[in-house]
């Protein structure tokens, strides 16, 4: 099974079909063609920033005469997006206000979103939470002097 975060957008109620479910895992198309799945995935900057890191370490590999070593270096980025393109994902919908609602854990992403649809029907159903019972100040127990654990001051010792 695998994992699929749910982001909400902004104005949750205005937008009840705009939830985007990310898989959180290896993702194989950032991997092959990392500026190009970023790009897919409107992460501008980040897909930008991998086609000028991409390319100046090839071309530092050449200058430098590495020959194959130089085609190596270049894939540390795809393998770097292929791990935490996901993240990244996430990372700019948190920028863009999306909130993180949870994690569904299912098959497909038609299960994932059915799952979520679930359970927020469940919340909804429930009562609303009682009442936080603040304790009072003045009846709270005074410190307790004598020896403690750790690096901490005792008043009176040297």
């Amino acid at each position: 099974m695998a994992t699929y975060v749910v982001m909400e957008p902004p104005g949750r109620s205005e937008k009840v079909d705009a939830t985007a479910f990310i898989r959180d895992g290896f993702t194989w198309l950032g991997l092959l063609v990392p500026p190009l799945w970023l790009a897919w995935h409107r992460l501008w900057i980040e897909a930008g920033l991998a086609f000028v890191v991409m390319g100046a370490l090839s071309m530092a590999g050449q200058n430098l005469g590495l020959g194959l070593a130089s085609s190596l270096l270049s894939t540390l980025v795809s393998f770097y997006i292929g791990l935490e393109g996901q993240g990244l994902r996430i990372a700019a919908l948190r920028r863009r206000g999306w909130h993180e609602w949870g994690a569904v854990q299912a098959g497909r992403l038609d299960d994932a979103d059915i799952r979520y649809a679930l359970e927020i029907e469940g919340h909804a159903e429930e009562a609303a939470p009682p009442p936080r019972i603040v304790p009072d100040a003045a009846q709270a127990r005074p410190a307790q002097p004598g020896m403690a654990l750790g690096l901490t001051h005792i008043p009176g010792r040297p």
